[in-house]
């Protein structure tokens, strides 16, 4: 990748607060995890079994947290070509019925194990895309989870879904808060017929505009929208476009993804044309002038890729020190245990992690022989334990507090991390952080890399290495996405 040398793009004057120099974006832009979780996906093993499973829920039980419940809908109608989620593309909608009928198994599986009575305080059904399903058919699913666990009607509680603005009416937007969603996410990714025609996506900002308006006369809680930089036929220009349009619709949180071209990971993205992705040097303006075109109209950068309005809870619980990272993203609700229901999702219970298997096939199998279709996990060690507590606090907070920490974890900041810290003297140099006696502070420029950050704790990558081609060039090393 050549990086640009500093340029000023025209629509938007260069914000240092914000941007760290383009010589030292290149420094740092390695491959990193996106940290939804800690330890990260590719550290799980097989050796996670049922009986695992069976003992962290047992001790969840115990420790009584509240739940959150995630439902991976996997069926989409039509290929976006630059997704990267686990999906299964047809236009044949009976095969959700097998489906529901199996989600719903599972869940009786992991009710009879888990105490019912605890609240769920977070739900959301991913995807995929979950609107594939009819409204009888997110009738019955929501149904299904209220008559098995403890759904409290309160204001606190975030009940979202994922849409996909081709797929839906103003009337569904109405079906779904009947049904009980709060929270709507929708994907749009870029308005440009040029790009939407060179990815196979498509919505109006018309169509988007009636959608939201539904939204709002629903009284849904909150609105976000993603988008996506780097897709092929994206210019500086029409990307502005694009979020002004969406600026204008106002959602209450914008997702702002880094496209990651990765073929050789992802098959659908083969048919994405690489020669019409922007250039980094325009990628790079595209970035900058969104960044502050954002701020300027009132939404707080919450980390990496993610916005709000500044009273937004995800704001506020961001600028009170609150603000939890799950696999669902940034979160309120981070004192939860995280029961995951579908093909390849992921739950979260207590110190272990365990993931479904990705293969539909194997997940009927599982689910016809009364079995949990768990096909690998993680126990978390202490030092899991507390490196994912600092890392958390990093990534959401933008701050290390050492005494909370020490208190926290009976140790001294400053002798247990004591490589990871000289390490990042050089990030100090370049004007990315800043130490104190008390904390470690990630400047305003340094943001965008707050994922290389995080990698100097994680003992699970090498942060040690200096490029990103000497990084692919170890077999050792997990292929995730790089940082911009």
């Amino acid at each position: 990748m050549t990086w640009p040398t500093a340029q000023i793009h025209p629509l938007t004057p260069f914000n240092v607060d914000i941007l760290a120099k383009p010589a030292t974006l290149k420094k740092y832009d390695l491959a990193g995890p996106r940290y939804t979780s800690y330890p990260t996906a590719p550290q799980f093993t097989n050796n996670f079994t049922q009986q695992h499973w069976q003992a962290a829920v047992s001790k969840g039980n115990k420790a009584q947290k509240p739940l959150s419940l995630y439902f991976h809908i996997p069926f989409c109608d039509t290929v976006c070509y630059y997704c990267g989620c686990n999906k299964i593309i047809t236009a044949n909608k009976a095969k959700s019925t097998p489906y529901l009928t199996a989600i719903i198994k599972e869940m009786d599986l992991v009710a009879a194990q888990v105490d019912t009575t605890r609240p769920v305080q977070q739900l959301h059904f991913g995807g995929g895309t979950p609107t594939f399903l009819s409204d009888e058919q997110l009738t019955t699913l929501m149904n299904a989870v209220k008559a098995r666990f403890n759904v409290a009607d309160s204001a606190f509680r975030d009940f979202s879904i994922e849409v996909h603005p081709a797929g839906v009416t103003p009337q569904r937007i109405k079906h779904l808060r009947t049904i009980g969603f709060n929270r709507v996410s929708m994907g749009i990714q870029d308005f440009s017929p040029d790009v939407q025609k060179a990815v196979n996506r498509f919505n109006s900002p018309q169509q988007v505009g009636e959608l939201v308006t539904a939204v709002r006369e629903n009284n849904f809680a909150s609105l976000s929208m993603d988008l996506i930089y780097g897709l092929p036929k994206q210019t500086a220009e029409s990307f502005a476009e694009t979020l002004q349009k969406i600026i204008a619709l106002s959602p209450d949180r914008i997702a702002l993804f880094n496209y990651a071209h990765l073929p050789h990971l992802f098959k659908t993205q083969k048919q994405i044309n690489a020669r019409e992705l922007p250039e980094p040097q325009e990628k790079l303006i595209i970035l900058q002038q969104s960044i502050q075109s954002l701020c300027n109209a009132g939404y707080q950068f919450i980390g990496m890729d993610h916005f709000a309005k500044v009273d937004d809870s995800l704001a506020v619980a961001q600028r009170e020190g609150e603000l939890h990272r799950n696999f669902q993203g940034y979160s309120t609700h981070g004192d939860c245990d995280l029961l995951a229901f579908g093909v390849s999702s992921i739950s979260s219970i207590g110190n272990t992690y365990s993931q479904n298997s990705k293969n539909l096939t194997e997940y009927y199998a599982a689910i016809n022989t009364n079995q949990l279709p768990i096909i690998k996990g993680l126990t978390l060690t202490d030092d899991d334990l507390l490196r994912r507590e600092v890392i958390s606090q990093i990534i959401c907070n933008f701050e290390l507090d050492y005494q909370k920490i020490n208190r926290q974890f009976g140790i001294d900041v400053a002798q247990y991390f004591a490589d990871a810290l000289t390490e990042l003297k050089v990030f100090e140099e370049d004007g990315l952080i800043e130490f104190t006696q008390a904390k470690l502070n990630v400047k305003p420029c340094g943001r965008l890399l707050v994922r290389r950050i995080c990698m100097a704790f994680d003992s699970y990558v090498s942060s040690q290495v200096s490029s990103y081609a000497s990084q692919q060039q170890s077999a050792n090393t997990p292929q995730y996405s790089r940082i911009l």
